[in-house]
């Protein structure tokens, strides 16, 4: 079956300077603001990457998710992993079967999203993803491609998930996924996911992305660490 590392989001608590940032240092532009993400007492911004995603969700409400996430890791960070599958119907019996919780079964026209408890994962939010049109993405609104920019970053190659034991969330991931793991990563068609030592003092989550670039570079955007490696061109 095929998978692929489709969106990755990251929570902030000021939205407008965290656009600001991506789009200066990224040369990204947004492609959409999902309305429905106030169900969840969010706001949110979409950015192609690619034919990958990068989203950015804020709290507007108190008592979110996203606020309690803030809270608890002393600001702004990574939230979720979004990987789209072919078939979504045989993960159903597997999470089951796995000890998996379904938190939220997300669907809008075109696509269904199955948002896995954290605790029973580790790390993020994963949610694995089924669409009609394996080349659509309708979380991103109809006319996402339009807003495709790859003068400075072409797509993510890697995410990074911080953890007490990596090989344990490793091993754990691959298990809910189907994936086999080597050590402390997951290979999926397009992207790695990696497992790293919680080093920052900020427990464990989304840490880091990797991205393939026009030219390298490090540094930080809403508390993640951001690697762009050169593509050579």
């Amino acid at each position: 079956m095929r998978m692929r590392l489709r969106q990755v989001a990251l929570v902030a608590e000021n939205l407008t300077a965290a656009e600001s940032e991506i789009e200066a240092k990224l040369g990204l532009s947004v492609c959409f603001r999902d309305p429905g993400v106030s169900t969840f007492g969010l706001g949110n911004v979409l950015y192609p990457v690619g034919e990958q995603l990068l989203e950015v969700v804020s709290p507007v409400e108190t008592g979110t998710t996203a606020g309690r996430l803030l809270a608890k890791r002393g600001g702004d960070g990574g939230y979720m992993v979004i990987v789209q599958v072919d078939d979504l119907d045989p993960f159903r019996d597997h999470f089951r079967e796995t000890g998996t919780r379904v938190v939220f079964e997300a669907v809008t026209e075109g696509v269904t999203g199955l948002h896995l408890h954290p605790g029973d994962v580790g790390g993020a939010i994963l949610s694995v993803d089924q669409t009609d049109d394996w080349d659509a993405w309708p979380w991103a609104g109809p006319y996402w491609r339009d807003h495709i920019h790859t003068g400075v970053v072409q797509r993510i190659s890697a995410v990074e998930v911080q953890a007490e034991s990596p090989l344990a969330m490793a091993e754990r991931w691959s298990e809910v996924l189907g994936r086999q793991n080597t050590d402390t990563s997951i290979a999926l068609d397009d992207a790695e996911i990696r497992f790293v030592d919680a080093a920052d003092g900020r427990g464990e989550g989304v840490s880091g992305l990797e991205l393939v670039a026009a030219q390298s570079g490090n540094f930080e955007i809403c508390g993640v660490r951001i690697s762009l490696i050169s593509n050579g061109g």
